[in-house]
């Protein structure tokens, strides 16, 4: 169907689609802060201390088998159907998180939640990929950005009231009842177009299948060694050996040429997987550096987080408006430059005692360059894509963004708890400087898709 000329993505026919498709983001986004906030009061009141961190990393684990089988299987088919299967499996795990009577059963309804949301995402994307015409991709990334917003407002604080005042299980009912709903108006709209792919995907899926789980498993022992007996050696050496198994089983789940930075979309899936390392490795240390060295309580700390929220918007928006004009190349320069100097000032306010306000507004200057590139690399991997591998490229942004988050986190927290204290917090921000840094080399090689009059 032609879209009506200047219709946009809050216009028809795209308004159901854009509402259900946002509603999804922002559940997703509220879910995820939501529990992050709740989980200590679970854990104490579930007991099982021990599976804390699983209830986390597991989630997080089997996420990546989801959005391995999401993608294989819209290619195949349709992500309509993927979407069925993605927010059923979300919905449920979190129906058994809400029921669990002991820890152990809220890890196992995470593990298939972790399920859901992987391939949900995957599925969104290969969805904005066939409904919307390439020149409106930027604007519904923009739009994925700013769903962020509120819940990283209101979300945390939201999350505690309910807890205080009904229980910790309305948190995971409630997202549950809400996710419902707001597929419900996607599905109506998704119900009326064709979304099958005209040549349809027939290559093996079981080793692909295979290879996630295997990524899954290694992706588990790097976020849990600094949990391992026997000190930081033997952590090390779980880091090591769970990322080098990392590496050789995400080789065939990624583009040709990606290890090394070949130009296009090799580099577009480097650039998005080395900016969310360097990115959230770094950003689950502010509060702590605002806590720890400059004294503020835990809600004043999540000030620097909020600046971030919304200057992220902005750089998304900026890019979804004018990232065909400013060009792939200046995006990246400019979004990983601004992110390396953040982070760098991170380090440097620790090292000169600068005040407190110094490393609050440079992260939002970071955080605008992560909403220019960020989203700028999902509409780059639709862009490169036909209708024969848009799952299979949107599960490799994803597979690439996950492994560079989690495997910065763990050697971020190798470093934190190895380097002496007045050099924890340098080390991790210098650490996080040269991944954002070591960016630019394939963000240099994005090639020109997407751009004005490419």
């Amino acid at each position: 169907m032609q879209p009506p000329v200047g219709a946009g993505i809050w216009r028809r026919p795209y308004l159901l689609t854009t509402v259900g498709a946002v509603a999804l983001i922002f559940l997703a986004a509220m879910q995820s802060l939501a529990v992050t906030t709740v989980m200590p009061t679970v854990a104490a009141d579930l007991g099982g201390a021990e599976l804390y961190a699983v209830a986390f990393s597991g989630s997080f684990a089997t996420s990546i088998i989801g959005m391995v089988a999401a993608g294989a299987w819209s290619d195949r088919k349709s992500p309509a159907q993927v979407m069925w299967a993605a927010v059923i499996g979300f919905a449920a795990g979190l129906v058994v998180c809400a029921l669990a009577p002991s820890m152990l059963v809220l890890v196992l309804g995470r593990l298939v939640m972790g399920l859901g949301s992987g391939g949900l995402v995957v599925a969104l994307y290969v969805i904005v990929a066939r409904v919307y015409p390439p020149n409106l991709h930027g604007r519904v990334m923009a739009s994925f950005a700013a769903a962020w917003v509120v819940p990283s407002l209101v979300g945390p604080a939201g999350a505690g009231a309910v807890t205080e005042f009904l229980h910790w299980r309305w948190v995971f009912a409630g997202v549950a009842a809400l996710a419902a709903g707001a597929f419900a108006m996607l599905a109506a709209r998704l119900r009326k177009l064709d979304l099958t792919a005209p040549h349809p995907d027939t290559s093996p899926v079981a080793g692909r299948l295979g290879l996630a789980v295997v990524v899954a498993i290694g992706l588990l022992a790097v976020s849990l060694a600094g949990e391992a007996p026997g000190g930081t050696t033997s952590s090390i050496l779980l880091a090591a050996g769970g990322f080098v198994v990392v590496l050789f089983a995400m080789r065939p789940l990624v583009p040709r040429g990606t290890f090394v930075a070949r130009r296009g979309l090799p580099s577009v899936i480097l650039t998005r997987g080395l900016i969310a390392g360097a990115c959230f490795g770094s950003e689950i240390y502010l509060p702590y550096l605002l806590q720890q060295h400059y004294g503020f309580s835990p809600t004043w700390a999540g000030l620097g987080l909020t600046v971030g929220a919304i200057t992220w918007a902005i750089g998304s928006e900026t890019s979804g408006r004018w990232g065909a004009r400013i060009g792939n190349a200046r995006l990246a320069v400019g979004g990983a430059g601004l992110l390396a100097l953040a982070v760098s000032t991170l380090a440097l306010s620790v090292w000169l005692d600068l005040p407190a306000w110094i490393p609050i507004v440079f992260w939002g200057f970071g955080s605008l360059g992560m909403g220019m590139l960020y989203p700028r690399t999902t509409v780059l991997s639709l862009a490169y894509s036909t209708t024969r591998n848009q799952g299979f490229n949107s599960s490799a942004l994803q597979i690439s963004d996950g492994v560079g988050t989690s495997s910065s986190m763990a050697v971020m927290g190798l470093v934190f708890v190895a380097a002496p204290a007045a050099w924890a917090f340098p080390a991790v921000f210098g650490l996080g400087l040269i991944i954002a840094l070591v960016a630019l080399i394939p963000g240099l090689r994005l090639g020109h898709a997407g751009e004005m009059g490419r």
